[in-house]
């Protein structure tokens, strides 16, 4: 199985905190509040371990809402922002304020995460582009509600490693944690190698 060196894991981190600063920013614009967001670790990980991972961090049922998006280009993978299903009304009442009715936040909370869940996969996966001068195109963001081994299958069932980013926000002296999956084969993680290993290349020989 591919594997990323150190140097190559901290790079990425670089450049996904390098994301999520920007999705950072417009999430302050739409919120009015100073938000911000980091990612101070990632990993990789089998399916299973992913998903065993994910259970363990939700207190309520166990369900996840997730926000997903297929991206291709210099790489091919599914993303999946993922919270635990009970901090989702929390993070949509971050967004549209305290004074509307909890029914109305409910029939909200699909739109809302999704705009989320795109604002945020595609600041991530548009960092990563830029860097590597390479195009990525992403799809339409689709919502999902179910447990962890569901949303990591939504992929399909072949073989493959999950490249997992943990993300840390606040708002408004709130701490919200959540998590990014990256679906990957061997194929798209050889070519996430090989953009790794050009833009270091690239930082190396300007410094």
């Amino acid at each position: 199985m591919i594997r990323l060196s150190e140097l190559e894991l901290d790079a990425l981190v670089e450049l996904f905190n390098i994301g999520v600063g920007q999705a950072a920013s417009a999430m302050s614009e739409i919120v009015n509040e100073t938000v911000t967001m980091s990612v101070p670790s990632i990993s990789f990980l089998s399916r299973a371990a992913a998903a065993k991972l994910l259970a363990t961090k939700s207190t309520g049922s166990g369900r996840i809402c997730g926000i997903s998006q297929h991206y291709a280009g210099a790489f091919q993978t599914d993303a999946i922002l993922m919270f635990p299903e009970e901090k989702s009304q929390q993070i949509v009442r971050l967004m549209v304020g305290e004074t509307m009715p909890l029914e109305e936040l409910s029939a909200m909370e699909q739109e809302a995460m999704s705009e989320i869940g795109n604002i945020l996969l595609n600041s991530c996966v548009g960092a990563l582009a830029n860097i590597f001068e390479r195009e990525l195109q992403g799809s339409l963001p689709a919502y999902h509600v179910g447990y962890s081994e569901e949303l990591l299958a939504l992929s399909g069932a072949g073989e493959s490693m999950v490249l997992m980013l943990h993300i840390e926000f606040t708002v408004e002296r709130q701490q919200i944690s959540g998590d990014v999956a990256f679906i990957m084969d061997v194929s798209a993680l050889q070519d996430l190698k090989v953009h790794v290993n050009s833009y270091l290349a690239r930082a190396m020989g300007g410094a």
